[in-house]
């Protein structure tokens, strides 16, 4: 099973910070990012189709569609592709957040 990280503000010292990450501030920082997109619904295709509703944030890259998923005030994403661990560290960034493996 690969690695899934999160961003969350769950780990800040100051109680101003420790303010969850609200869908709105994704929204408003995701939709500055022309390779992200927002959707209600993420399907994934295989040999079957599932379909998972929820926040989620796509973000497309060589060919690939990578999920950050909104949730509880954190965001998710997985490890599994190399790619996601300098985004990772750029969206938690901009958001004042850590990174946690979860």
């Amino acid at each position: 099973m690969g690695q899934r990280y999160r961003i969350t503000r769950e780990m800040q010292q100051e109680n101003d910070a420790k303010q969850p990450i609200t869908l709105e501030e994704c929204k408003a920082y995701f939709e500055l990012q022309p390779d992200i997109v927002y959707t209600p619904v993420f399907t994934v295709k295989g040999e079957t189709t599932m379909s998972i509703e929820g926040d989620f944030f796509l973000w497309e890259i060589e060919g690939a569609t990578i999920p950050f998923r909104h949730f509880d005030g954190d965001l998710y994403v997985s490890g599994m592709n190399e790619a996601v661990i300098p985004k990772m560290i750029e969206i938690a960034s901009a958001l004042r957040a850590d990174i946690a493996e979860d």
